[in-house]
């Protein structure tokens, strides 16, 4: 007995099939990086300036030129403690960050002495749109970048704790700033520094692969900030996740890449999403 499949259910078929081999297989040690930054604009970040409304970028104070993020004070006459962050407006727990830097130029007229060739990665921040409007830096850890000035030396990724706390050596640690271990890095020459963000556990600063300054338990507490929404400062609390913020504080400053390795994720290996790499597991993301 003679059987006719009609045509367009052999295409069906053949086709159904083909997508899925061409379909890519998961490779459990490969490592995807997420591109915060895409090299042609801002999209993805928000934008808060001390004094200024939610997303206005006064003065075009971060801007995008050749490929590169750049904190920008053309346009500005004085600085007049206009600190500015720019935000990844996706929160991450359990994660690698990794970015390139370099200062450039003068210092804006007006900015702190302290701020020469300073800027920071601030982690598990508080977002963009909860601070207030005259709010001048974000309650966050801020892994503090410093570029030297030509002579003497001047550690980078050192730690700073606006509006927070850490634990060091086991005990509660309270000085706004600690120096790390890192050499000086001078001049306009661009720099790749590294966090290791562990959640509420622990935070590694790396530069050139090795770890300059470590601690464990951030939390909410201290001060160094001013005009922030009182309810929202819970001191005591642990910081287990936030918002990744770059710093504006009056010296040029760009970045030609920011990206970040998601360390939380699937860990059931029969999932199709499993990689070894992640010390987190969240069993709602596995796809099988």
């Amino acid at each position: 007995m003679k059987h006719n499949i009609p045509r367009f259910l052999i295409f069906l078929i053949f086709f159904s099939l083909w997508g899925c081999a061409t379909q890519p297989k998961n490779n459990p040690i490969q490592e995807e990086w997420i591109q915060l930054f895409n090299q042609k604009d801002l999209t993805g970040w928000d934008i808060k300036i001390r004094g200024h409304e939610l997303n206005d970028n006064f003065a075009h104070t971060f801007q995008v030129r050749d490929g590169l993020l750049t904190a920008n004070y053309d346009e500005y006459e004085a600085f007049n403690e206009t600190f500015g962050h720019i935000f990844y407006n996706q929160p991450y727990s359990y994660y690698l960050l990794r970015t390139e830097y370099r200062f450039i130029g003068d210092q804006v007229k007006g900015g702190p002495g302290w701020a020469f060739r300073n800027n920071g990665l601030m982690l598990h921040s508080q977002s963009a749109k909860s601070m207030g409007l005259n709010q001048d830096f974000p309650i966050s850890i801020e892994v503090q970048l410093l570029g030297g000035s030509g002579e003497g030396e001047r550690s980078t990724l050192n730690l700073c704790t606006p509006g927070t706390n850490v634990f060091m050596d086991g005990e509660l640690f309270t000085p706004h700033c600690v120096n790390s271990t890192s050499k000086t890095y001078h001049g306009d020459q661009w720099v790749t520094a590294e966090v290791l963000v562990l959640g509420d556990k622990a935070m590694k600063h790396i530069i050139e692969g090795d770890t300059v300054l470590s601690y464990t338990h951030p939390q909410i507490g201290g001060g160094a900030v001013s005009g922030f929404d009182k309810s929202i400062k819970k001191d005591g609390t642990l910081l287990s996740s936030g918002y990744i913020a770059l710093q504006g504080e009056s010296h040029p400053t760009q970045f030609r890449k920011i990206e970040l390795l998601n360390l939380e994720g699937c860990m059931d290996k029969k999932a199709k999403n499993y990689k070894e790499y992640f010390v987190k597991n969240n069993q709602a993301s596995c796809i099988f």
